[in-house]
């Protein structure tokens, strides 16, 4: 079993994560069960991922969990641009952030690959 503390990707992921929540509380309240809700959602899908993941035994699973992990980045990074786009925020940092974790994430996932 893998420790994803150890993991920078995780690490990337969990700051992700946080930041979405401190952005999110500024937003509107009419977004309390909109973005604001599928932001934090993915957002907390991107970590949580990678820890399931992590707890897996196989290299398969492992994999699955990150690539999930990485659909979940995706979908946060066009929301943070789609609440930018709307003036939710002025500064896009949570877009390049979840895109950050898209290469790690991407990065990662191939690096397992080539060493199958």
């Amino acid at each position: 079993m893998r420790n994803h503390r150890t993991l920078a990707t995780f690490k990337l992921a969990d700051e992700l994560a946080l930041a979405v929540y401190a952005t999110t509380k500024g937003f509107p309240k009419a977004e309390q069960f909109g973005l604001t809700s599928q932001m934090r959602r993915s957002a907390v899908s991107v970590p949580s991922n990678i820890v399931e993941g992590c707890a897996r035994h196989s290299e398969a699973e492992f994999l699955h969990y990150l690539h999930i992990a990485l659909g979940s980045a995706r979908e946060l990074e066009y929301q943070a641009s789609l609440a930018f786009r709307l003036s939710l925020f002025e500064n896009n940092e949570i877009e390049k952030l979840a895109n950050a974790a898209c290469r790690a994430l991407s990065a990662f996932i191939n690096k397992i690959r080539s060493s199958r």
